[in-house]
């Protein structure tokens, strides 16, 4: 009896594995929270003030992270794909609808933010870049 166990205990072992699917592991260098530091004339103040970032900490889902982002007022949605090679690109941008006193930060991201084509990570920096010459930059927000 124990020498049937022995046999067949390697390929229960070898079923139970099989039949796993490997967890997709978080890129840490990306899948982040994101906090906007420099954009357009806007100051590090104003930015830092209304709390301004991006939150790619969803699982990546067929290559692709459903993110968020917030300006100051509305919440902003989207789907990012990052390339191995410095490419990016932004779709799907959609927001809720309330009405605030102020939405010049919040129109100039809307406007540029679907435009990015690039990306780099550089340390705890995030660097977003279009075509159209507008750049973003963040710093990760467990940085200290």
């Amino acid at each position: 009896m124990k020498k049937i166990i022995i046999l067949f205990f390697p390929l229960i072992i070898v079923g139970i594995m099989g039949g796993c699917s490997p967890a997709q592991v978080k890129n840490p260098h990306i899948q982040r929270e994101w906090m906007l530091i420099s954009f357009k004339d806007f100051t590090k103040e104003q930015l830092v003030e209304n709390k301004v970032g991006i939150n790619l900490t969803d699982q990546k889902r067929e290559g692709k992270i459903h993110g968020g982002a917030f300006m100051g007022c509305n919440k902003m949605f989207f789907t990012s794909e990052f390339k191995n090679n410095g490419k990016v690109k932004i779709s799907g941008v959609r927001s809720t609808m309330m009405a605030c006193q102020n939405m010049d930060l919040e129109t100039a991201f809307t406007e540029s933010f679907d435009k990015i084509t690039r990306y780099s990570v550089e340390g705890h920096f995030l660097t977003l870049s279009g075509e159209n010459g507008n750049i973003m930059k963040f710093v990760a927000a467990d940085w200290d």
